[in-house]
């Protein structure tokens, strides 16, 4: 490999993909001989068709065998991340480009600052690429599930250094502060030099968009508060939610619970999930329509979910903020003791919402899915939470992404479904003792009907039963009758 070669290949697509203008080029590439400790250049270059990721990560590879960084994770995302903000501006001149954009519409200002992020490998596409996505059919429509397997595992000597460090350093205070914008990271911290933000102010207050460096989804993009402070769902939140859609009506826009088992993995830093996606979720259908007496304009209804969903819309933001607001209030409080419903344990708050907004047909729409945290000795985990049988797919919390019909399930499973698959088609195989169970009554249920045309899909088709299994355990009122005969208890105390 000609080091060289390579710098000219990775300046030349930063050109190709208009990250820097060709005249920028001399500039670029001689930031890029400092980062590799190159005092002088020489010209070589060939037209190549790899990525910017590859070329990047052939750049590491020298940098390791010439002893400029340690083959550590984070040494080496550290360079990564330094040599591609020589391709970006300032944040000050993004964050023009995003509004000179938007002037025209939020679409083309969302689609610069979205190839922005993937072209400086702020997103990890190459990563991402390795994910196992797939739709599954299930009683409540089509699901997402994905299989993730695009975050680097840390190597032995970065976790001995991280256990080694004595963690004094609180800057940024966590990884969705504003002050991550341009961090160079260190062990520990993620390097974030080719992070850039934009400014979206909403109700009043001072908000940033980002994407995720692991997209989930299209567009998967972050909303984080400009204060960092604890992650609350109230009147304020449903105010920014509807705003941002007002601004972006082509993304959608949700906020996980702020309770710990119905919330999301960062409940210190207030922030929402955004995107341009259809959800599972999105596409269900109305299972019934109901009047909410105090709002009689809105649209109101139980959509046909494995959890607990109200529907609201209509044309006035505000009347759709008091209404959302106002069930929040009577759910906090809400107690069923015949369906396990209790709204606190002594001072202990249990009843939250997550809620998400979008529009739809020129009107505003928020779905409020009704979380329950509580737990007991049999479901130490939360009664509204997957259950023991299930955790062999899924033990974690139930975020706003899964609630919306995408699973994301841990790496291993990719490994463990390949014994799985051998097992049902009679091969040598290893299949993880909490995967027997499941593996068994595949077997039993198939019979002589597996062979290697159909064994893939009928594997995906049963891990959608189990996802579909995790979402109907997690809701609070039950999808059978005595469950819809809660809900509608419910809504007539809203109504009462």
């Amino acid at each position: 490999m000609s080091i060289y070669k390579r710098i000219s290949q990775l300046v030349a697509k930063g050109v190709e993909v208009e990250l820097i203008e060709k005249s920028d080029a001399i500039y670029v590439r001689n930031q890029i001989l400092g980062h590799l400790q190159l005092a002088s250049f020489e010209e070589d270059y060939t037209p190549t068709d790899k990525s910017i990721p590859d070329l990047l990560e052939e750049l590491i590879t020298y940098a390791v065998d010439n002893n400029i960084v340690e083959d550590i994770l984070d040494e080496k995302e550290i360079l990564s991340a330094n040599i591609m903000n020589c391709f970006l501006e300032m944040p000050s001149t993004v964050n023009k480009q995003f509004y000179d954009r938007y002037e025209h519409s939020p679409e083309k200002a969302t689609d610069y600052f979205y190839a922005l992020s993937k072209n400086s490998n702020y997103i990890q596409m190459k990563r991402i690429s390795k994910n196992i996505h797939y739709k599954t059919s299930t009683p409540y429509g089509e699901m997402d599930i994905t299989i993730n397997l695009s975050k680097p595992e840390k190597d032995p000597e970065q976790i001995k250094r991280e256990r080694a460090m004595k963690q004094t350093i609180q800057y940024p205070k966590c990884l969705l502060c504003a002050e991550n914008e341009g961090y160079v990271g260190r062990i520990g911290h993620p390097a974030r030099s080719n992070h850039r933000i934009i400014e979206v102010p909403l109700a009043g207050e001072q908000w940033f968009l980002q994407y995720s460096p692991y997209v989930y989804y299209n567009e998967h993009s972050i909303l984080l508060a400009g204060e960092h402070r604890d992650m609350k769902v109230n009147r304020g939140s449903f105010d920014r939610l509807t705003a941002f859609v007002e601004k972006f009506p082509h993304y959608f826009v949700g906020s996980n619970a702020d309770l710990p088992i119905v919330g999301g993995s960062i409940l210190s830093h207030d922030h929402y999930q955004a995107g341009r996606y259809e959800f599972g979720m999105t596409r269900a259908e109305n299972e019934f329509t109901f009047v909410l007496d105090k709002y009689p304009s809105l649209q109101a209804a139980v959509v046909k979910w494995p959890m607990s969903v109200i529907r609201l819309s209509g044309k006035s933001r505000t009347k759709l903020i008091d209404a959302a607001t106002y069930i929040l209030d009577v759910w906090k409080n809400y107690s069923d003791e015949s369906n396990a419903i209790h709204a606190y344990t002594d001072e202990t708050p249990h009843n939250t919402i997550t809620p998400i907004a979008r529009m739809r047909d020129g009107l505003f729409e928020l779905d409020l899915v009704l979380r329950n945290n509580r737990t007991t000795d049999e479901h130490p985990l939360g009664i509204f939470h997957p259950h023991e049988d299930v955790h062999h797919i899924k033990k974690e919390n139930i975020g706003l992404i899964e609630v919306m019909g995408l699973a994301v399930l841990p790496p291993r499973l990719k490994t463990e479904i390949d014994e799985i698959r051998a097992y049902l088609l009679g091969e040598v195989s290893s299949v993880a003792d909490y995967h027997q169970q499941w593996a068994n009554q595949m077997k039993s249920s198939y019979k002589d009907r597996l062979n290697e045309s159909n064994v893939d899909q009928t594997i995906k088709d049963e891990l959608g039963k189990k996802f579909t299994r995790v979402l109907e355990d997690s809701g609070v009122f039950k999808v059978n009758k005595v469950g819809r005969d809660a809900f509608r208890a419910f809504i007539n105390t809203l109504n009462a």
